[in-house]
């Protein structure tokens, strides 16, 4: 498997960046903006699970990823296992699980039979920025942040689907885009854009969720695609996802994690 599939591959952290462990109930902040957005938000944390979701401590997913290249698919598709939990992030790849990458500190390992090294810096900023632009960063930190400006931005369309348009903009200008299933207010969609170092211009990631189950009281996507400025570069089939499982903080310690078998 290339390196490039599991540079696509990385992680935002939460269902495969979807959940974020232990995040403080979100609490309706006053703060510049329209109430509906607000009102919105709020629906929406509700229906993934309310207490549920807000309070999970980890999970463990597994699934197969599909990886694209100029829109096109790469002809691979990838088994794995993510372990996710207040520690970092696990992700073991293969039917032997032989190839791991370990998120942790702000730093990214990735540990096979012949031994550790560090992921590439970009490559681990990429992992970051989407965490710290997940839909429950959002309901933990942005829905608190009494600067955060709120903006309903009517309905749009996501596939099929009718949804609400909510946009979170910080008092540093950082943003991200939720958009919410009109009926369900599940989340649809959710998109940020950042400034690209080098040129000067607009990157965008966005995410979309479809396939929801309900799995220990939490709405769970089963299918994520993420496009990177518009260009669809994966999908993520979910098969099975257990919480509170109870996850040690030692597997998440890249320089303990035993090197796997070749």
């Amino acid at each position: 498997m290339s390196r490039e599939i599991l540079r696509k591959w990385l992680l935002p952290g939460v269902l495969l960046g979807f959940l974020l462990p232990g995040a403080a109930r979100a609490q309706q902040a006053s703060g510049p903006g329209d109430a509906k957005g607000r009102e919105l938000l709020q629906q929406m944390v509700t229906a993934l699970g309310g207490d549920a979701w807000l309070h999970a401590k980890d999970s463990v997913t597994h699934g197969r990823s599909a990886g694209f290249y100029l829109g096109a698919p790469t002809e691979q598709i990838v088994p794995f296992w993510l372990m996710h939990s207040a520690a970092g992030d696990r992700v073991e790849f293969t039917k032997k699980r032989d190839i791991i990458q370990i998120f942790a500190g702000g730093q990214g390992v990735e540990i096979t039979y012949k031994g550790r090294q560090y992921l590439p810096q970009p490559d681990v900023d990429e992992a970051l920025r989407r965490r710290a632009h997940s839909i429950e960063e959002v309901a933990r930190v942005w829905m608190n942040d009494s600067t955060a400006t709120v903006f309903y931005m009517g309905t749009d369309m996501v596939g099929r689907r009718q949804a609400d348009k909510i946009r979170i903009i910080t008092a540093k200008n950082d943003n991200v885009t939720l958009e919410l299933d009109t009926e369900s207010h599940l989340p649809l969609r959710r998109v940020f854009r950042w400034r690209n170092a080098t040129y000067k211009d607009f990157d965008e990631d966005s995410e979309e969720y479809d396939g929801y189950q309900l799995i220990q009281g939490i709405q769970t996507p089963f299918n994520i695609t993420r496009y990177h400025n518009g260009e669809l570069v994966q999908q993520r089939y979910i098969e099975n996802v257990h919480y509170n499982t109870g996850l040690p903080a030692s597997l998440f310690d890249a320089a303990t994690v035993p090197l796997p078998k070749h």
